[in-house]
């Protein structure tokens, strides 16, 4: 009996050395933002663990990584950037070039030029959105595009079958296709309809839909100040807008005020990070339908 117990004992930490052991042989991907891990997640499957370091109260624009996330970035088998002047910390560190991937290197003539605008988001000091737009998976045909080149880089470095990695992008690509023919249905009547955003930060789906969207300048989520609806007053009086797009859920007194302005609230997330429910295709979405239900009723 007593030998029995010793080699079950010994049969299972066997068993758990070689778990261990798996576990730390899977490669590691780091992304600088929640679109490209998911796109990441669906190529990889169970082959690799993907990582967004950034915390869920830090805007991943302007993320500063702390050393142990310098050194858990560097680590990494593959690092794949967003580009377009996405997340500027990656131009002060120093990261490995050979695992370094710009998913967006062949897009560059699609890229938005942005104006120069500089200010502060909380404790982040000041910046500027000064050079191209960066949020271009807000356009599913770019997300396409990044999540080809995020392909092309797994199978390179042998992260995952060849053959699986292509099955799973066909499947993603059908995905995100899907998601442009519903957008593009959902906004076929909305086009001449005036919309504000709180941020500078849909020009690409602006773009691919036709949508015309002025922006100020607010926090995400924070309680616009007086002078903030003074400023949103005017202009939606200059522009005729009756809708506003949040990047986050604000304050019930901010959408109390809106109204009283006239104006109605959309949640449309940016989706530099993941949503609180469901997925980058969940979210977008529901805020696609969203934002096309109140266009339709402010142009009616």
């Amino acid at each position: 009996m007593q030998r029995l117990f010793k080699r079950t004992v010994i049969a299972t930490l066997g068993l758990l050395l070689a778990t261990v052991a798996v576990a730390q042989d899977r490669p590691k991907v780091v992304t600088v933002n929640y679109p490209l891990q998911y796109f990441a997640e669906r190529l990889l499957g169970d082959t690799a663990d993907v990582e967004f370091p950034v915390p869920e109260d830090v805007d991943p624009s302007f993320w500063r990584p702390s050393i142990a996330d310098i050194s858990m970035i560097q680590s990494a088998d593959l690092i794949l950037l967003n580009g377009a002047s996405f997340a500027t910390w990656v131009d002060r560190v120093t990261l490995p070039r050979s695992r370094l991937v710009n998913t967006s290197a062949a897009l560059k003539d699609q890229f938005i030029v942005t104006e120069s605008i500089t200010h502060s988001h909380g404790d982040g000091g000041e910046h500027s959105h000064e050079g191209v737009a960066s949020y271009l998976w807000l356009d599913p045909t770019l997300a396409i595009a990044q999540a080809e080149a995020i392909a092309e880089a797994i199978t390179a470095r042998e992260l995952a079958s060849a053959d699986d990695v292509a099955i799973r992008l066909e499947e993603l690509r059908a995905d995100l296709e899907a998601m442009d023919q519903t957008a593009q249905s959902a906004f076929s009547d909305t086009r001449d309809v005036a919309l504000i955003a709180t941020h500078p930060r849909y020009q690409y789906l602006a773009r691919r839909y036709g949508l015309s969207i002025t922006s100020v300048e607010w926090d995400a989520g924070a309680a616009p100040t007086p002078e903030q609806l003074t400023e949103l007053s005017s202009i939606a009086e200059r522009t005729g807008a009756q809708v506003l797009i949040w990047e986050a859920e604000p304050p019930a007194t901010a959408i109390e005020a809106l109204r009283g302005l006239g104006m109605e609230s959309v949640i449309f997330p940016t989706l530099a990070h993941k949503p609180s429910a469901g997925t980058y295709l969940d979210s977008y979405q529901k805020a696609v339908s969203d934002l096309s239900q109140a266009s339709l009723g402010a142009n009616n």
